[in-house]
């Protein structure tokens, strides 16, 4: 048995004097994601929409949207699962290129200051054992890079210099494992103006994250982080951490 939606799409495009919203009618298979829905659109209905996908199982994070009001990865988001009036935005904070395609430069150029470690020691099954020759398991870093919390935080819709959950997520992992000598400029700049102490701890941004990196909770982390190291500092002798 089909299901009998209807799509409310956020359209826009460049030298348009203001955005609007199209609606489709589309009867969809059971099985069917929000991303097969509006790949379905643009290929009956609107050959102009312009959206961004890649791997359609949830780990590329290039097709991140607001669905009903709420950010997720359109391929990982049943259509089953949504009223039969489903809105579908581009992300928050981020600008609009085109329709749903938001402009990503500069939330990836704020990751490369805290220098993020891309790879890093698995903490998952601690019981299993590596194979002969290898020294321990190891994982991509957790967060891909989707732009949902960036997109979900209040913090971002009026502070545009603001670092950003994701960033300062990844400031923490660095805190966690370290990896070079990059450790205490990641914490100068999360102790900076627009670092971990204009969050207001909301956890939107935790909550909408599709792979448990919980940037909320790492926030919170790195503020306990910073006055402990303050707390060790000053009552050092020398005005130094020991």
């Amino acid at each position: 048995m089909g299901l009998k939606r209807v799509f409310r799409v956020f359209r826009y495009k460049p030298g348009w004097s203001r955005p609007r919203y199209e609606t489709y009618t589309l009867d969809l298979p059971e099985w069917a994601t929000v991303l097969e829905a509006l790949m379905r659109i643009r290929r009956d209905h609107a050959p102009d929409l312009t959206l961004r996908h890649s791997c359609l199982h949830g780990s590329c994070g290039t097709c991140g949207m607001r669905i009903n009001g709420r950010e997720a990865l359109a391929c990982l988001v049943k259509v089953q699962d949504l009223p039969e009036r489903i809105t579908v935005e581009p992300l928050y904070n981020l600008g609009v290129v085109s329709d749903l395609v938001v402009d990503m430069p500069a939330f990836y150029e704020k990751f490369e200051p805290v220098g993020r470690p891309l790879i890093r020691r698995s903490e998952y099954l601690p019981q299993a054992v590596p194979p002969e020759g290898i020294p321990h398991f190891t994982r991509l870093e957790s967060c891909i890079e989707c732009g949902l919390c960036v997109s979900a935080c209040p913090v971002a819709a009026t502070d545009e210099a603001y670092l950003g959950p994701a960033a300062l997520a990844a400031a923490w992992r660095v805190v966690e494992e370290p990896r070079d000598a990059r450790v205490w400029q990641a914490l100068a700049l999360a102790d900076s103006p627009h670092g971990c102490w204009r969050c207001h701890l909301a956890l939107e941004c935790s909550e909408v994250c599709p792979t448990g990196v919980k940037p909320g909770h790492a926030i919170a982390a790195l503020r306990a982080y910073l006055l402990t190291s303050q707390a060790v500092r000053t009552a050092s002798p020398m005005g130094e951490a020991s």
